[in-house]
């Protein structure tokens, strides 16, 4: 049996990890090249790219400080470099990065989150849509959150406000972009059972999310995955600046 094939190529941020790894590997299954983004976790990330090639598509992987700027800006000309373009940008790198209580903010922690959790989405893409546009087409799909809605857990401000924003950017690019053939949109997951929840969330603190959720269960990454493939599919192409919830029921909007 023939594997899919396609020619498009996709950069995923955070893609060592949790949901970015399943997308890596799900783009890999649909054919799609793979850039996989890490910033620590080189392992994981040659593992995801050993699992993309598995599928029968090209991978490679992709270091870069997505806090900073200028690598932002380093990883698109890396990809485009190395690949020839970028069709598919998954803005997926993220994290809480702490908890923390109001009075315990302050400048440099306030940059930290907002830095990785916002601007990265800011910066990787600009630099990705200069190289979409040459070719009048390309998507976009941001990670949010359920967070951006209802304001997150203790000592999450900070995360929410970030993912809050995270929307707020994705409905402004789709309208700005749409007329160049590039669509935007993002993904909103709930609690979904990744390294994220392991680090940061306690299990009674699991046990009482997850007892909020209508369905009656976490979600997986790759529930997400497919869901983000989806949006950045031609299955998708009337679908622009639209933020899908994955929760479980957890939040309808």
């Amino acid at each position: 049996m023939d594997r899919p094939t396609d020619q498009r190529v996709a950069l995923v941020t955070g893609a060592s990890l949790g949901i970015g790894a399943a997308t890596a590997v799900e783009f890999g299954r649909r054919g799609l090249s793979v850039a996989v983004h890490f910033n620590s976790s080189e392992r994981d990330a040659n593992r995801v790219a050993g699992l993309v090639r598995a599928a029968g598509a090209r991978a490679d992987t992709f270091r870069a400080d997505l806090s900073r700027a200028s690598e932002c800006r380093q990883i698109v000309a890396d990809v485009v470099e190395h690949f020839g373009r970028i069709d598919v940008l998954v803005n997926n790198a993220g994290s809480l990065i702490g908890r923390r209580r109001l009075e315990e903010i302050d400048e440099t922690f306030w940059a930290q989150v907002m830095d990785l959790n916002l601007a990265s989405v800011l910066w990787v893409t600009q630099g990705a849509v200069a190289d979409m546009r040459r070719r009048g087409s390309g998507s976009v799909v941001n990670l949010g959150s359920i967070a951006g809605h209802n304001g997150g857990g203790p000592g999450a401000v900070l995360y929410a406000t970030a993912k809050a924003a995270v929307t707020a950017l994705t409905k402004g690019l789709a309208k700005e972009l749409i007329g160049d053939g590039i669509r935007v949109n993002a993904v909103n997951p709930g609690v979904i059972l990744t390294p994220f929840h392991e680090r940061f969330s306690s299990e009674e603190r699991m046990r009482d999310m997850v007892s909020q959720i209508p369905q009656g269960r976490a979600g997986q990454a790759q529930e997400v995955a497919t869901v983000i493939a989806f949006l950045a599919s031609d299955a998708a192409s009337h679908v622009v600046g639209e933020s899908i919830e994955v929760n479980g029921g957890m939040l309808m909007d």
